[in-house]
């Protein structure tokens, strides 16, 4: 196995991985470690620990029920008493009321974060910037981002809370799990469930990005209706680590656990990650955002980005997610007498948005990546002023335009997001993203009786003779 000086520098080259969403998968970095015929045998092959990890219920319906059981050369339960973390992180929500955020409905728009100068590693480099609904009531959201530039030294990361998507925008991620080790590079995503044990390395050193958490639900693949059985992320391109283990003595290793939004350690000898054989269904997984097929329009108007839902967790209420997460990816745009960036809207959802790399289209100005922007329940929103004005002069002359370079997403949710106190107070908020509408001028023309116009936004009478204008 690695030496101590060797877990926080190297990682496999050429990580395996296993494939497919929502598949019952099995793994051995030993063969033989998995017991045959049943779970729980009396004595486990090679003296293992048989534990089970539990994403759902018990009495889940089958095709809802999610668990995993993990073969480990000792049981996670041997660790010293949780206690409060010290110094606590005072910038971590799971529970959004008054006390700790408020409602805000105007556009808000954040310039990227920068990356601390200090030690910063990936637990300390997190903050809560929105978020709706407790993760005590099992029901709500919240979205964090993190900046670091250190790996995590001899301790682990546990959220008790809820599953978290995490977008890295910045530098790759390497993260080791009970179930393996994962690389995550930006254009990818990774989905780390509740109560697994995680710790990430940093093999480019500065690192930045955009995480969802979701409580009291799992992500799942949005159903294709009329699609059909095939498009937009296919089951086979989700990767699954394949059994690691280390057995070293690791002398005051720390489990980190956030739990209710406040993190507390535990002291233990040995390595979470000491598990030689699992199988299950409840596992972390990784997709890489370029092998997504978007569907779009190829007549008229304008497809709600709905269309490009990679990953939903979804409400009881029929079509109703707590969130979706929505990419916007290269693509072609095709569409007759069409406005083709995103119309202007208000939304019963809220929408809170990133940019990997490249730009997006509605936005041509001001809009970075690694920055963000929330657009709450019935606040308005659309292309800046640039954009429209770009569009409308290119009349019915523009042809068929791929969308190139770009990556960006969308967090969406039915619950409205009350905001954290330190985002609306950063130094990164951008104040002037109200004026990227101010610009917009009327283009309304009056038709008269006598089949003249008069173009109202001129400000005065003039009256010109035609039809109706684009």
């Amino acid at each position: 196995m690695e030496s101590d000086s060797m877990k926080r520098t190297d990682f496999p080259a050429n990580l395996e991985y296993q494939s497919g969403f929502g598949n019952h998968l099995s793994s051995e970095a030993i063969a033989g470690a998995l017991p045959q015929g049943q779970n729980s045998p009396l004595v486990c092959p090679l003296g293992l620990y048989a534990e089970q990890i539990s994403g759902t219920s018990f009495t889940a319906p089958r095709k809802l029920n999610l668990r995993s059981w993990l073969y480990r050369i000792k049981p996670s339960v041997t660790h010293e008493p949780f206690k409060p973390r010290v110094p606590s992180h005072e910038r971590l929500v799971s529970e959004f009321n008054q006390s700790n955020s408020s409602a805000n409905p105007t556009q808000l728009r954040w310039k990227p974060v920068e990356i601390p100068e200090s030690p910063t590693d990936f637990i300390d480099g997190l903050h809560t910037v929105c978020g709706a609904g407790s993760s005590y009531l099992r029901h709500g959201y919240a979205i964090h981002m993190y900046t670091a530039n250190k790996s995590m030294d001899n301790c682990a990361f546990c959220n008790a809370d809820g599953d978290f998507l995490i977008v890295p925008q910045k530098g790759r991620l390497w993260i080791t799990t009970e179930c393996g080790k994962l690389q995550v590079c930006p254009g990818e995503i990774v989905v780390l469930p509740q109560g697994f044990r995680f710790t990430v390395n940093l093999p480019d050193g500065p690192s930045r990005g955009y995480i969802a958490e979701i409580f009291g639900t799992h992500f799942q693949l949005p159903d294709l209706g009329p699609i059909g059985a095939n498009g937009l992320a296919a089951p086979r391109d989700f990767l699954v680590p394949t059994a690691w283990y280390e057995e070293s003595s690791c002398p005051g290793y720390t489990i980190v656990q956030k739990y209710g939004g406040e993190l507390f350690t535990a002291k233990q000898d040995f390595s979470p990650f000491n598990v030689v054989a699992w199988h299950g269904n409840y596992v972390p997984f990784k997709y890489d955002l370029s092998k997504f097929c978007p569907y779009n329009t190829v007549l008229f108007d304008h497809s709600d980005p709905s269309i490009n839902t990679v990953l939903t967790a979804p409400t009881d209420k029929l079509g109703v997610a707590l969130l979706d997460f929505v990419i916007f990816p290269p693509r072609w745009l095709v569409a007759e007498n069409t406005f083709r960036p995103p119309y202007y809207h208000r939304n019963c959802m809220s929408e809170f948005m990133g940019l990997i790399y490249g730009g997006y289209e509605a936005k041509a100005d001001g809009f970075l990546p690694g920055g963000a922007s929330l657009h709450s329940c019935m606040t308005p929103h659309g292309p800046d002023t640039k954009t429209y004005e770009a569009t409308i002069a290119l009349g019915n002359e523009a042809g068929p335009r791929r969308i190139a370079d770009t990556m960006a997403f969308m967090f969406e949710s039915c619950l409205i997001p009350r905001v954290c106190p330190w985002a609306l107070e950063s130094p990164f908020m951008d104040h002037d993203y109200y004026q990227c509408w101010i610009g917009l001028r009327s283009h309304f023309i009056r038709e008269t009786t006598n089949g003249q116009r008069r173009d109202v936004h001129k400000g005065h009478n003039e009256t010109v003779t035609g039809g109706h204008g684009e």
